[in-house]
């Protein structure tokens, strides 16, 4: 059992959402019993040895980081001009000259740098999203004693990481918010949704399965365990709570009926990930061939949000958000983590 491997009271797993939470969330969970999580990508080397500092002098409790595993691509001007086009609209509706657009994407990929902090802090969990980074990363990981794990949105990609020797796997179903974990195909019709692709994945693998997507109440964590996951992945239900940083125009979305149109889309990062549907959705389109790849698409997003923001609209805003925002309540993290897993015995 996981719990046991990891020593947690509770079979839940907080997922990491990058730019809405930090360490305060991973803390809060980690110290209710179940497995708090840092996502890694959106910091800077600076900010994470911060993150890791606040967490480690906070909990003695197990606690993971996140990590994306993706290659920086090439640009492509064609595909750069293509974007500009589309968006060249609203940098006129807004009054925004393109052409000062300087601000870089960052999103940090698990490489030597990480490994170098990490060794340091030496955390009981490093989990990945679009794969695994290499064997040599890996080794190092395994070095102090770290648990690993990896999303899978398909049975292939879970046989592969099992084939890798992950030590659990998380079952990423299309209800999910955020970043599509898939990374052996970009087809998205052959993903499922969580309690479709759970018990496929128990059947494939011996390793221990994550369920992940759509899971927001106790009867979810429940109909999860009884499918034969060892631990639920939690992520939505957490947007309200005070340890949460969503910002305030994401967290009237998730309060609306706005939360029940979602779409999984890859117009804010280049990236398929579900949001709730805004402007930039509904006009463009969700999905479309013309983007620049990941993570290169936001960096033109950058000032248009910026100035749509300070109209108090959410017009280009990422509204991560998983399908089922039910479970979503303005309460501790700790007292939700609770919640979700009143009267569920562990061991």
């Amino acid at each position: 059992m996981l719990t046991q491997l990891w020593d947690l009271k509770l079979p839940l797993i907080q997922a990491p959402m990058a730019g809405v939470q930090g360490s305060a969330l991973t803390i809060a969970v980690s110290n209710a019993g179940g497995l708090g999580s840092l996502p890694c990508a959106l910091l800077s080397r600076e900010e994470l040895v911060q993150e890791l500092e606040t967490i480690r002098n906070q909990t003695d409790k197990p606690f993971n980081v996140n990590f994306f595993c993706h290659t920086l691509p090439v640009e492509d001007p064609l595909k750069n001009q293509a974007w500009q086009s589309a968006l060249s609209p609203y940098y006129k509706e807004y009054n925004v000259d393109f052409s000062t657009n300087k601000i870089p994407t960052k999103r940090r990929s698990f490489d030597e740098e990480s490994i170098e902090i990490l060794e340091h802090y030496k955390p009981a969990v490093v989990s990945f999203h679009f794969g695994l980074p290499s064997s040599e990363l890996l080794v190092r990981v395994r070095k102090w004693g770290a648990r690993i794990i990896s999303s899978a949105t398909t049975v292939a990609e879970a046989v592969y990481l099992e084939e890798k020797g992950v030590d659990a796997i998380i079952a990423q179903g299309l209800e999910a918010g955020g970043h599509r974990g898939h990374f052996l195909s970009d087809d998205l019709t052959q993903q499922a949704g969580t309690f479709a692709l759970l018990p496929q994945i128990v059947q494939a693998v011996n390793c221990p399965i994550i369920a992940a997507g759509g899971i927001a109440d106790k009867q979810g964590v429940l109909a999860a365990l009884n499918l034969g996951a060892s631990a639920v992945q939690v992520g939505t239900a957490y947007l309200l709570c005070p340890e949460v940083k969503a910002n305030a125009l994401h967290r009237a979305a998730i309060k609306s009926a706005r939360s029940k149109h979602t779409a999984i889309a890859n117009v804010f990062t280049g990236r398929p990930a579900r949001s709730i549907v805004n402007k930039l959705i509904r006009e463009l389109g969700p999905l479309r061939a013309d983007m620049p790849p990941f993570p290169l698409a936001s960096t033109a997003l950058v000032p248009l949000r910026a100035a749509a923001e300070q109209r108090a609209c959410d017009d280009f805003t990422p509204l991560w958000c998983g399908q089922n925002a039910s479970g979503c309540k303005e309460i501790s993290a700790s007292e939700l983590t609770h919640l979700l897993c009143e009267g569920i015995r562990v061991g």
